[in-house]
């Protein structure tokens, strides 16, 4: 983690007066347990309403979570011994323009290489000094859907960084491996990446991102961070800045039995800042750094009250006997369940229904809510607790785009919050809502209002799968 960035937690910015907080744009159909999206009151219809009635027809293949192979500690811990073999090659550190960092790069490449992964090194300059980003793409998945997951690979020159952040390196690494071993099919394109220079102000991953087209960023559902998660006096904390990614981290802690804490020791100091920025969802985990433990925290994850989180932090300590093997075990496994659940998903055969609505809907600027409607018949029952809504929006902002469903009922189901952070255009994506309160049959409207001016957009189609 860098001490570069600054350290207090910051405030949220947006660009204009008139946008809300909230997640990022939608990306991020869920269908883990407990990270469904959320039930919001039911609000008036507003005007603007699409009323061609939509043709059902037969579904193409819709996508279903997998569960995440358990990542080998044995392996991960084999990963970490390699850094730290590295390290005391290489004048005991993997720095930003030291030969440690290299060899770093080239040991995790040629793994990757091996299970058949396409990689990049992407090199850039601060300082003076050459630097090396790693990229590593799994082939498939859709292109226009790209989940991304990394972490910094350089340490400090004073140390190894086994901790920070070899472990978070590791897991990504395991994570990257596991989608090999098994085959994986993504439903999404499934990319990694391991930073340097991120001890120098994520110059490694803003370099990344500033290279990306507007085009190309929009194809971004999510980038997941992991700096530092095999701390030795360990906290779990999980970032909260979209709702959608947090859920699923906090529903697989929930199934261990293990609370969590929102985290804000290192809020905007890791590479997830480069890409929030740009308005990308971003999510991840850490373990905790020079903080200190307070009693309350040691009464419920174990560990010594009074002491920091890692007592090695920085340090010339941070070697491979720095790690909590518990929380690096538990973290990596959460790794794993969010890549799957985010993004690779199995395929199911066709066999659901599909209604659609195409009638381009105009989006006002900065005005009132529009809805377009979809009439839902031929259902029994009530409709499924995974109802799939995909949503194709044309629209120059996406940030001030604020998106329900509502339900028969009236009921509103929040999709999209707005975000003034987030600059780029269009909302194309699949949604996965708990409607089993609903009946199947009746009306169901897309409401979607624009909160911010200067933009233009419409709604291009919009369908719901049962």
């Amino acid at each position: 983690m860098s001490w570069n960035a600054a350290r207090p937690r910051t405030t949220r910015r947006f660009r204009r007066s008139g946008s809300s907080g909230g997640s990022g744009p939608g990306g991020l159909g869920l269908t883990a347990a407990g990270a469904v999206l959320g039930l919001i009151v039911a609000i008036p219809g507003a005007a603007g309403a699409a009323t061609a009635a939509p043709a059902a027809r037969s579904a193409t293949p819709t996508v279903s979570t997998a569960a995440a192979p358990d990542l080998p500690l044995a392996n991960l811990k084999a990963h970490l011994s390699q850094l730290q073999s590295i390290a005391t090659a290489n004048g005991g550190n993997r720095a930003h323009g030291r030969p440690g960092y290299r060899a770093s790069i080239d040991y995790l490449k040629g793994k990757l290489d091996a299970a058949g992964f396409t990689t990049s090194v992407q090199q850039f300059s601060t300082g003076g000094t050459t630097g090396y980003n790693l990229i590593a793409d799994w082939p498939g998945g859709d292109p226009n859907q790209v989940l991304m997951t990394g972490a910094h690979l350089d340490s400090v020159s004073a140390g190894p960084g086994i901790n920070d952040n070899g472990s978070g390196s590791a897991a990504v690494l395991e994570t990257a491996l596991a989608v090999a071993r098994t085959g994986a099919k993504p439903a999404k394109h499934l990319r990694f990446g391991w930073w340097g220079a991120e001890e120098l102000g994520m110059r490694g991953s803003q370099y990344y991102v500033s290279r990306l087209a507007a085009t190309e960023r929009s194809k971004f559902s999510g980038y997941l961070n992991f700096d530092m998660v095999g701390s030795p006096n360990p906290g779990y904390f999980v970032y909260d800045d979209d709702r959608a990614i947090e859920a699923v981290f906090k529903a697989y802690y929930a199934s261990l039995n293990i609370p969590t804490e929102i985290e804000t020791e290192g809020d905007g100091r890791s590479d997830h800042a480069p890409f929030k920025n740009v308005g990308i969802p971003v999510g991840g985990l850490f373990s905790g750094a020079d903080y200190t433990k307070t009693a309350a925290q040691a009464q419920k994850w174990g560990g010594t009250a009074g002491q920091p989180f890692d007592r090695c932090y920085h340090r010339s300590c941070d070697t491979s006997s720095n790690i909590n093997d518990t929380a690096l075990d538990r973290n990596s496994d959460a790794v794993a369940h969010a890549v799957w659940t985010l993004g690779v998903g199995t395929t199911t055969p066709p066999g659901g229904t599909v209604f659609e609505n195409t009638d381009d809907v105009q989006i006002p600027d900065a005005g009132a809510a529009v809805t377009s409607s979809v009439t839902v018949s031929g259902r029994t029952g009530n409709a499924p607790a995974t109802l799939q809504v995909g949503v194709d929006i044309k629209h120059s902002y996406r940030g001030d785009l604020v998106i329900d469903l509502v339900g028969p009922s009236g009921q509103a189901y929040r999709l999209k919050n707005s975000s003034g952070s987030d600059s780029a255009p269009n909302v194309i994506t699949t949604y996965t809502v708990d409607a089993s309160a609903e009946t199947a049959d009746g009306t169901w409207q897309l409401r979607v209002q624009d909160l911010g001016p200067q933009d233009t957009g419409y709604l291009d189609s919009w369908k719901l799968t049962f």
